[in-house]
């Protein structure tokens, strides 16, 4: 692999991105890339592993209090910013487009490729959000049947997308009918109902974070046909069952709040998915898999309020202790 090139990111100091470059779309938007975002390792920290970060959709990497937890346990952090998600979508790309998740082994490959040439026989932990809980597993259980798992050691779910929300026809009727459209007008956004989830997070609403609203808008990106037909691939993929060829930790909050108006439960539940299908499909992921319900957590376990927040990341803590991943340099966050 050829020497990798670091530019300053829009996080600032202590940050740095490399753009993979990934060539023409396959699906007609021109030429694409991925951009990978470095946690720069600081010289008195040691280094015993490392983490790659996947976001959810309307997403990108942000979370530098998630970074810092994982560095200060001795696990160098990369997130990744898909094609034509956050930094790597370009100007007229559709936002997270892509016809197959499949097209994401290309970048996924790649980062770990850098990761595995910067910090060679160290073990990586795969950690992933919603759409990318669901990314990731299938990725992984292609590696692990290719023979090529190493160096993954671990996968850390938050929230994964593992069926589709809603009544049952949505799983049925809409979910075949998504396949038909999906090949004459694949890129048709679907006219879906709002949610609240994106004004809990921001400095806006009730949140904490001061994210960037280009890269992660309150009220997301529309949701197109080609991509949930993907999705719903996936799905049923995983229903399947797969074996990602190593031990899994899934968080999850303990309830699921469907609401258009802000209320105080929205900043104690899921208001995206539903909880009880992340539980019913988890045993799909194969090898050993542990299942955590955090009471009062958000749709992004790491961006909850702060007691919740805390659980969860004594949970991972505790985690990467029993399965000898990292270093624990102080106590639970």
């Amino acid at each position: 692999m050829s020497a990798v090139t670091w530019e300053p990111d829009l996080l600032g100091d202590g940050y740095e991105r490399h753009t993979i470059e990934l060539g023409a779309d396959p699906d007609g938007e021109g030429e694409i890339a991925s951009v990978v975002v470095r946690r720069v390792v600081r010289p008195e920290e040691q280094v015993v592993g490392a983490v790659i970060y996947v976001h959810g959709f309307a997403d990108y990497f942000f979370q530098t209090e998630l970074a810092d937890f994982f560095a200060e346990r001795g696990l160098a952090f990369y997130g990744l910013d898909l094609r034509k998600c956050g930094r790597s979508r370009r100007p007229g790309q559709t936002a997270h487009y892509a016809s197959t998740l499949e097209q994401y082994d290309a970048e996924l490959d790649r980062t770990l490729d850098l990761v595995a040439q910067a910090y060679p026989d160290l073990p990586v932990v795969v950690l992933a959000h919603s759409t990318g809980g669901l990314i990731t597993p299938l990725w992984l259980d292609r590696r692990r049947r290719a023979g090529r798992l190493d160096p993954v050691a671990g996968l850390v779910l938050n929230s994964p997308w593992f069926d589709l929300q809603g009544k049952p026809r949505m799983r049925g009727p809409v979910t075949w009918a998504l396949r038909a459209v999906a090949q004459v007008r694949p890129f048709r956004a679907l006219d879906l109902p709002g949610s609240v989830y994106g004004s809990t997070l921001h400095t806006t609403g009730t949140g904490e974070w001061d994210f960037d609203l280009e890269l992660k808008p309150i009220d997301a990106f529309p949701i197109t046909v080609g991509w949930l037909n993907a999705v719903r691939r996936g799905h049923a993929r995983l229903h399947r069952g797969l074996d990602v060829g190593v031990p899994s930790l899934v968080l999850r909050s303990d309830k699921t709040h469907y609401s258009r108006r802000y209320t105080d439960a929205s900043d104690r539940a899921d208001t995206v998915l539903d909880v009880r299908q992340i539980a019913r499909w988890a045993g799909c992921l194969g090898n050993e898999t542990t299942v955590v319900p955090i009471p009062d957590a958000r749709h992004d376990i790491f961006l909850s309020l702060a007691e919740p927040r805390r659980v969860a990341y004594d949970r991972v803590d505790a985690w990467l202790r029993r399965h000898g991943l990292g270093t624990a340099t102080r106590t639970p966050a």
